[in-house]
């Protein structure tokens, strides 16, 4: 069977595959079908071009889900149309995505809360907020429409070795946002509060399940060997540490003692959920790392990952601890099993937390610095490294490192440690800068869309094909 005729939607001559000269649009418009037509870009995202006979078109009708018994041409045609226009740029956008919802909201939260601020900053925080919802508004809704109009990709998509660990930069992005409500907006009302608690519960609904699935999706359908380990396999664990920060950022507005205390407490668990599971991963990643050397240049952006839980925790168990010194004597927790007469048992209790917080968010600062030094020296090893969505990498893991440095400086009210808080900090801005700048242009040009599971699947769906014919 011939090719199916694609007809110029304009008075234009077909697209001829026999003598490859095309009279209509320029040479770099035009793509080539696996059946060996050519056909412009314009055409297949307008849906114009799709003119096929009468009896490919009752073919089609009669079973529109197979490219079998004669029906490749026009199947080759239709997969080709997804390539191109917004089709294109739908099906191939990753939850890699979320990453820049995470560095642009990490970003916002240290310019709001630098320890040498200035109010032009503080407005400027303010924008990165704003730019930080937008991005994940617009990022979501393309999901859904993702999803929606393909539901096939979803489950290539989750049992993707690599794709499926980005699942967990959505709650993660979402926490930049629900943080920065609590920072910058609690001055609103009672109202925001709760928004804001409702949606942390969904947000620790989401970490917990990325957390406890993907590893195990992970680990137990494709039994990755030891050289493949990287960096990127603490993205679906780290979520329940950076919502239990937010859990105690949340719980400081929380009008009701007894909801901040419940928020607290789960917090915690969270926290040791997250941070224990992540320690397991680090000494993993670093045995892989004495056994096999770093990663390959595309990955090499994934050594600041393990920078994220150790900053994140060392921040999140200094809230906590904080947290728990206001509001346990508050609710009486712990008050009749730790009273000695002298004190109240309560208040005893909420000064253990707080100084153990402040003990562990300094032994998680210090294993930070090494994390990160060892980073720094492998991309400096390293040199040269093609630019994806894995940059964003960057931002993350040293913006949690700076609110984690941020609040030691309160505790410890340390002139040095607001220095370093600063420096990270401008530090993280001047990459979010980079980042920001090549994928605006990468995301221009198109050359940034580009999904792995999608292979996966076609692969999948032709030798789904080739059963069916045989």
């Amino acid at each position: 069977m011939s090719c199916t005729t694609i007809t110029a939607p304009t008075g234009g001559s077909p697209l001829a595959s026999d003598n490859k000269k095309v009279l209509g649009p320029r040479p770099s418009d035009v793509i080539e079908l696996p059946c060996g037509r050519l056909v412009s870009r314009s055409e297949l995202a307008s849906g114009r071009a799709m003119s096929v006979s009468a009896p490919a078109r009752s073919n089609a009708s009669a079973d529109s889900n197979t490219c079998a018994g004669g029906q490749t041409e026009l199947c080759e045609t239709r997969r080709a149309a997804e390539e191109a226009g917004w089709r294109r740029v739908v099906r191939n956008f990753t939850p890699s995505w979320f990453a820049a919802t995470m560095g642009t909201g990490i970003v916002s939260i240290l310019l709001h809360e630098l320890p040498y601020n200035a109010h032009w900053i503080e407005v400027l925080s303010w924008v990165f907020f704003a730019l930080n919802v937008v991005l994940f508004a617009t990022f979501s809704l393309i999901c859904i429409v993702r999803f929606s109009l393909y539901p096939e990709i979803w489950s290539a998509m989750v049992m993707h070795p690599v794709q499926s660990l980005f699942l967990g930069t959505f709650p993660m992005g979402l926490s930049t946002i629900i943080n920065m409500m609590v920072l910058a907006c609690s001055h609103w009302g009672t109202w925001l509060a709760y928004t804001a608690w409702a949606l942390w519960w969904i947000n620790v609904t989401l970490a917990v399940s990325t957390c406890c699935g993907i590893p195990f999706i992970v680990m137990h359908f494709h039994k990755p060997g030891l050289h493949t380990i990287t960096g990127g396999i603490m993205l679906p664990i780290v979520p329940t540490i950076v919502v239990s920060s937010t859990g105690a950022l949340v719980s400081s507005i929380l009008p009701s003692a007894s909801h901040a205390q419940l928020t607290i407490l789960t917090s915690y668990v969270l926290w040791g959920l997250g941070v224990s599971f992540s320690m397991v991963i680090t000494a993993l990643y670093f045995h892989r790392l004495t056994v096999h050397s770093l990663p390959s240049r595309e990955l090499i952006v994934s050594v600041f990952l393990p920078v994220g839980p150790l900053g994140q925790g060392g921040f999140g168990i200094q809230r906590l601890g904080r947290e728990a010194l206001r509001v346990f004597p508050q609710t009486g927790l712990l008050r009749d099993v730790l009273s000695d007469g002298s004190a109240d048992g309560s208040l005893i209790a909420g000064r253990f937390f707080y100084l153990a917080g402040l003990l562990m968010g300094l032994l998680m600062w210090g294993f930070g610095l090494l994390v990160l030094s060892n980073a720094l020296l492998s991309i400096a090893l390293t040199k040269k490294f093609p630019f994806n969505m894995g940059w964003w990498g960057f931002t993350f893991p040293i913006g949690v490192l700076a609110t984690c440095t941020g609040q030691l400086a309160k505790s410890l009210d340390s002139t040095f440690m607001r220095v370093i808080t600063m420096v990270l900090s401008l530090a993280v801005v001047a990459l979010w800068t980079v980042v920001a700048t090549k994928t605006l242009w990468l995301a221009y040009t198109g050359e940034i869309f580009y999904a792995p599971c999608l292979k996966d699947l076609r692969n999948k769906q032709d030798r789904g094909e080739e059963s069916k014919t045989s």
